[in-house]
């Protein structure tokens, strides 16, 4: 009995010596790029870190007189999707990394905190019924206008570019056209609890969205429903770095014409 233990375990130790091929490193994921120094806008500007964790998310100070203003906002995000359909180009980890190119592990009432120091104003979120008829009506996001663009490490370069770079139309074979607005997404109140602290509604997911949501920081000001996303815009890929990489996204908030 004993010998034909020991003998199967020799073939079995044989057959995995053998047998199976050792990895080259040519099938291999590629390596996430690590993330880049922050870029600032003039040598005079400095970065100044504005949430606990004392690195996630930055303004960027710009001398103005004898004060300093936040003339940019940057944010330590991770690509998590480069394949496939997009509802999301930017969600909270853990929530909706299946439609979405990059995450951020923060919480999202920070990057509307953010925004709002950096100047930007609060509008409303898409709305899909008439308030006061209670028919159903579309009413397109409001708010601030935000420029938001990526820098990132990708095969051995730096780049910087608009984040709508990386959501390809595949109708019309362009980046998407749209600009994001500050939305601002909505507290929810626990109706259970009316003295806890209201939900912010972004941290379901829908932190700068592409489709319409109700809940998103960032939304784009048109109609563009879940079905129309999924089958128009999709991650362009060969300009995303690998799955983990580490990337700038920096949010730019439009001063208002006078």
């Amino acid at each position: 009995m004993l010998k034909t233990i020991f003998g199967f375990t020799a073939l079995a130790a044989l057959v995995v010596g053998t047998s199976l091929p050792r990895s080259t490193g040519a099938d291999d994921p590629p390596k996430p790029e690590e993330l880049p120094e922050y870029p600032l806008l003039d040598k005079k500007n400095t970065a100044k870190a504005v949430t606990p964790d004392e690195k996630t998310i930055v303004a960027e100070l710009a001398p103005d007189g004898d004060k300093k203003k936040i003339v940019r906002i940057g944010m330590i995000c991770e690509v998590c999707l480069r394949e496939g359909a997009l509802e999301q180009f930017l969600c909270k980890k853990g929530t909706k990394e299946h439609e979405a190119i990059v995450r951020i592990d923060q919480d999202a009432e920070m990057v509307h905190l953010a925004l709002l120091a950096a100047g930007g104003k609060v509008g409303t979120p898409t709305q899909f019924v008439n308030a006061q008829t209670g028919c159903p009506e579309f009413k397109a996001a409001t708010g601030s206008k935000v420029n938001v663009s990526v820098h990132y490490k990708h095969k051995g370069k730096l780049h910087t570019h608009p984040a709508q770079d990386w959501v390809w139309d595949t109708k019309k074979k362009a980046p998407i056209e749209h600009t994001w607005v500050f939305a601002g997404s909505q507290f929810i109140k626990n109706p259970d609890d009316p003295k806890a602290k209201p939900f912010y509604g972004a941290n379901s997911g829908d932190i700068f969205s592409i489709s319409n949501f109700p809940y998103s920081t960032l939304e784009m000001p048109v109609q563009i429903s879940k079905d129309e996303a999924q089958l128009t815009y999709e991650a362009k890929t060969d300009k995303i770095p690998p799955l983990g990489s580490k990337v700038w996204v920096i949010l730019e908030v439009v001063a208002e014409k006078k």
